[in-house]
C-alpha cells in the first residue's frame, strides 16, 4: 500500500463542492496544456514560429529610421574651385562650392531629396518625435482594443492600417505629408508589437516564457541587420520605405482561418468558453483529441460554458488595484530610463573622422549590444531569477554613467569607449527584462493596457535623441546627470517587485492583486495569498534573494 503523500498539482483547478457552480471559474491555462498534451506540440511551436516571423517588419522599421535622418557630409572649397585638405569637413547647404562625401548605402533619404541638411533641419528631428509618438500612441489605445476584441484582432487591425500608412510615407511630395504618413505607420507598429509580444507569451507555460520572449526580440535584432542590405538592394529611400509596408501587407494573410488563432488564455480569462475549446483542441496533435485525459479536460470547459462572458472591466475598478498599477509604474519607469540613457552612450563615438564608419559602428554596435543582451538574458534569468537580473543591469547601467560622467575627462578614450559598451549592453538588456517582467505580473484581462502603458514608456524614453538633435547636442552632459540620476531611483524601486519565475501567469485582478512581496513584519509562518487556482504568488523570501518555486 502507498502511503506516500499525494504530488500537489498547483496549476490545477481547486473545486470547493460546498460552493455553487456558478461560483466555479475556468481552470488554469498551464493546467490545461499539461492535460491536453499540447505543451511542445506541433502546432504550438507553429504559432510561436509565426508570432515572431513579423518582428521583423518591426526591426526594419525602427531600424529605417536612422537611414532617414542622415546628413550628408560636404567637403568644403572656395569659389574658385580649390579643396581643402581632406580632414577640412563642413556640413553645408546643397549648391554650396564642395564636394558631396555622399549617404551610407542609401543613394537618397528624405534630407539630400528636400535639401533640409541646412536651412530645414528641424524638420528630421520633428519626424522622429512624431514617429515615437505615435509608436507610443499605437501601443496605449490600441492595447485597450487588445482586451476588449482580442489580440488577433488587435494585430490583423494593425496591419491593414499600417500598410496604407506605410506606403503613404513612400509617396510623400513633401515633407509634411511624410511626418504624417510615418506618425501614422508608428501607431500602428506599436500596436502591432504589442499584439505579437502578448501572444507569444499567452501561448507558453512558466518554462517556455523567457526563451520564445527572447526569441521574438532576436528575430527583431535580426531585422535591424537585414536592413543594410536590403537598403543597399533598394538604393532608395521610397523603395526602401515601400518594401517594408508591403511586408506588412504580405502579413495579413495571417488573417486566414485556422492559421493564426485567438490568444486561448485569453479566451479562457473572458470565459469565452466555446471559442477557448476549438483553439485547444486545434492545438492538440490528432492522435490526442479521443484520449480520456484529454476529453475528461475539456469537460472541465463544458461544464463552465453556462457561464456569461466576463464583464469590461471599469475604469474604477483598475484604479483601485494599487499593487497592479505599483508594478506597471516601477517597470514603465525602469523601461523608460533603460531607453532614454542608451542614447547617452553613443556620444562617445561622435568623434570619429571617417563619416561612413561614424553610422555603421554606432549602428552595427546598438543592434550587436541589443542581441548579445537577449541572450545574456536567457543564460541568467531563468536561474538567477527576472528581479536579480534586472537589479545587476541596472546597477551596471547606472555605474558606467557615473564612471563616464564623473570620470571622463581622466579616461583615455579606450576606457571611454569600453564603459559606452558596457553601459549600451545593460542598458538594453534591462529595457528588455522590464518589458518582459511586466508582461508576467500584468493580469490576462489587462495585459494589453498594462503593457501598452510599458511599450510607450519605452518609446517616450528613445525620445532623448531627437530632443537632443532639435538643441543642437546643446545640454547633453546636464540630460545624461538626470537620466543618470533616475536611474538610482529606479533600482531602489525594483526591490519593491516581487518575483515570477516558474510561476504562472496572472488571470484576474485578483490573482495580479497577490502578485507582491510580503511585508517585512510579516509574522513568520503566515501564510502566503493565493489565488483562484490556489497557487502562491506572493514571496516568502528574503528582500534581495530569489524565489526558487516548484510551481
Amino acid at each position: 500500500m502507498d502511503t506516500s503523500p499525494p504530488i500537489p498539482d498547483p496549476g490545477g483547478p481547486r473545486r470547493d463542492f460546498s460552493t455553487s457552480a456558478s461560483e466555479v471559474g475556468p481552470p488554469s491555462f498551464e493546467w490545461l496544456l499539461g492535460r491536453l498534451g499540447a505543451r511542445g506540440q506541433r502546432r504550438q511551436r507553429l504559432l510561436l514560429a509565426l508570432s515572431c516571423l513579423p518582428c521583423v517588419l518591426v526591426g526594419l522599421a525602427l531600424g529605417s529610421d536612422a537611414l532617414f535622418a542622415l546628413t550628408p557630409l560636404h567637403r568644403c572649397g572656395d569659389p574658385n574651385g580649390t579643396k581643402l585638405p581632406d580632414n577640412a569637413t563642413c556640413h553645408g547647404p546643397h549648391g554650396q562650392s564642395g564636394e558631396s562625401g555622399g549617404l551610407p548605402i542609401l543613394t537618397s533619404n528624405p534630407v539630400t531629396e528636400w535639401s533640409l541638411d541646412h536651412s530645414g533641419s528641424w524638420v528630421i528631428p520633428l519626424e522622429q518625435i512624431c514617429f515615437l509618438l505615435g509608436f507610443a500612441a499605437g501601443a496605449v489605445f490600441l492595447g485597450h482594443l487588445a482586451d476588449s476584441v482580442g489580440r488577433r484582432s488587435t494585430f490583423l487591425l494593425a496591419l491593414a492600417l499600417g500598410c496604407p500608412a506605410g506606403i503613404l510615407a513612400a509617396f510623400a511630395s513633401s515633407p509634411s505629408v511624410f511626418i504624417l504618413g510615418r506618425c501614422l505607420w508608428g501607431t500602428m507598429l506599436g500596436a502591432m508589437q504589442l499584439a505579437l509580444y502578448i501572444t507569444r507569451l499567452e501561448l507558453c507555460c512558466p518554462s517556455q516564457r523567457l526563451p520564445v520572449a527572447m526569441a521574438g526580440d532576436l528575430v527583431q535584432v535580426g531585422g535591424r541587420f537585414l536592413l543594410l542590405g536590403l537598403a543597399w538592394v533598394c538604393g532608395s529611400w521610397r523603395v526602401l520605405q515601400g518594401v517594408i509596408s508591403a511586408g506588412m501587407g504580405v502579413c495579413l494573410l495571417y488573417g486566414c482561418p485556422g492559421l493564426y488563432p485567438e490568444s486561448p488564455r485569453w479566451l479562457l480569462a473572458t470565459r469565452r468558453t466555446a471559442q477557448a475549446k476549438d483553439v485547444l483542441l486545434a492545438l492538440c496533435q490528432d492522435g490526442n483529441a479521443q484520449e480520456p485525459e484529454t476529453r475528461e479536460a475539456l469537460d472541465e470547459l463544458d461544464n463552465i460554458c453556462h457561464l456569461p462572458a466576463a464583464a469590461q472591466i471599469s475604469f474604477r475598478t483598475l484604479l483601485s488595484c494599487r499593487n497592479i498599477w505599483k508594478n506597471i509604474l516601477i517597470l514603465g519607469f525602469t523601461t523608460f530610463i533603460a531607453h532614454a540613457i542608451s542614447h547617452c552612450y553613443q556620444q562617445a563615438w561622435e568623434s570619429m573622422e571617417d563619416p561612413r564608419a561614424k553610422f555603421y559602428f554606432p549602428f552595427l554596435l546598438s543592434a550587436g549590444s541589443a542581441g548579445l543582451g537577449c541572450l545574456f538574458l536567457c543564460l541568467t534569468v531563468h536561474r538567477c531569477g527576472r528581479r536579480g537580473i534586472l537589479l545587476l543591469t541596472t546597477t551596471l547601467t547606472g555605474i558606467s554613467s557615473l564612471i563616464l560622467l564623473g570620470l571622463g575627462e581622466y579616461l583615455n578614450k579606450a576606457a571611454r569607449r569600453t564603459f559606452s559598451i558596457l553601459g549600451l549592453f545593460t542598458s538594453h538588456a534591462a529595457g528588455s527584462l522590464s518589458i518582459f517582467f511586466a508582461a508576467e505580473v500584468i493580469p490576462t484581462v489587462i495585459r494589453g493596457k498594462g503593457l501598452g502603458i510599458t511599450l510607450g514608456l519605452a518609446s517616450l524614453g528613445g525620445l532623448s535623441a531627437p530632443l537632443l538633435r532639435v538643441r543642437e547636442q546643446h545640454g547633453s552632459f546636464l540630460e545624461h546627470i538626470v537620466l543618470a540620476s533616475l536611474n538610482i531611483l529606479a533600482l531602489l524601486c525594483l526591490l519593491l517587485l516581487p518575483e515570477t519565475k516558474r510561476k504562472p501567469l496572472p488571470e484576474s485582478l485578483q490573482d495580479g492583486e497577490l502578485y507582491r512581496r510580503p511585508s517585512l513584519l510579516r509574522r513568520a509562518g503566515e501564510s502566503a495569498d493565493r489565488d483562484s487556482h490556489g497557487v502562491s504568488r506572493r514571496d516568502d523570501v528574503p528582500l534581495l534573494s530569489t524565489p526558487n518555486p516548484t510551481s
